[in-house]
Order: structure tokens, then sequence, then C-alpha cells
């Protein structure tokens, strides 16, 4: 979405505004010393296995933008048992999964700018070939529970973008 703004804390003027972030590691994998990371697990763009016994799973955890036509993504990854993971990879290039029953998890991501978000307890949705397990956070108090559930503002999209700004740097 192209969109003029101004950043209120650094004054900065920017010519469109993101709609969606993303985290390319889990944050498990990335507690493993780098060194060791090829004989303790595996990685690719979408799943990942550290010691046989976390399973990441990459999703999008969508909030409603009230006053916009699109939703804000988080591009996070959250961790699921075992079977929830083979089950996904099971159906990873099937047409059709979006009839599959929801499976549970725990976001394995950090987002800097809520309070801590590792642990929050979440559901994938699988959707049909080609794209991510929505992430949809189970009922709670946290912020980033909230906004999913009542959504946020365009002002709130511009507050993240500038918060994203300044942990990129």
């Amino acid at each position: 979405m192209d969109l003029v703004w101004t950043c209120k804390c650094c004054g900065k003027q920017y010519n469109s505004l993101s709609f969606a972030y993303a985290l390319d590691l889990p944050d498990p994998w990335l507690a493993v010393p780098e060194g060791e990371r090829r004989l303790r697990g595996t990685l690719t763009t979408d799943r990942c296995i550290i010691d046989r016994k976390d399973f990441c799973i990459r999703g999008r955890l969508e909030i409603p933008v009230i006053d916009s036509k699109g939703p804000f993504i988080w591009g996070i990854w959250a961790t699921v048992s075992k079977a929830g993971y083979d089950r996904i990879s099971e159906l990873w290039n099937a047409s059709l999964r979006e009839n599959e029953p929801a499976i549970p998890g725990t976001l394995c991501s950090d987002l800097p700018i809520y309070p801590r978000t590792i642990g929050l307890a979440c559901h994938l949705y699988l959707r049909n070939a080609g794209r991510r397990p929505s992430i949809v956070l189970k009922p709670a108090e946290h912020p980033l529970a909230v906004e999913q559930r009542v959504g946020i503002t365009l002002e709130r999209v511009k507050e993240i973008a500038a918060a994203v700004q300044r942990h990129t740097k």
C-alpha cells in the first residue's frame, strides 16, 4: 500500500507503509550456536526441526486493520507437536487442505515491540497449497492477542512501522 507518513519518533518521512513484517528464523534456531546448527537440526523457509524435539512452522498472524481494506500481517513461527508437524508436512503440497482441523501450538517468535510473545498459545489453520498456515492466538489479555481479536487502526500500523524501524537499526 502506498501511503506517505511521518514517523512520530524520528520525524522522517516515508513514501510507503508496510502492512507486513516477517521474522525469517524461529527463536529456538537462533538459540542454537551457529556452529552446531547443521548437526542439530534442519531449517527451510517454512519448517524447522531442532534436536528432533522442537518442531517449528512458519505462519501468518493476521490482524484486522479497522480503517483499511486489508489486514496487517506478522510472519512468525510457532512450535507444534511432532504429530502436528508431521501432518503439516504430509499435506504441505496438497491442493486442498483448508478443511483440516486446527493444530495447537505456541509462538516461538518474540516480537520485540510487544511484551514477550514466545509461549503464547495458538492454533495453526492450514490453507491451500503454497500458502503458509494462519496463526490464531488463543484468547488472552496479551496486547498481540487483543489486537488480533479487536483489530488495529491505521495509526497503530504507523506506530508498528516506527517501532520496527527502531529495532532494526
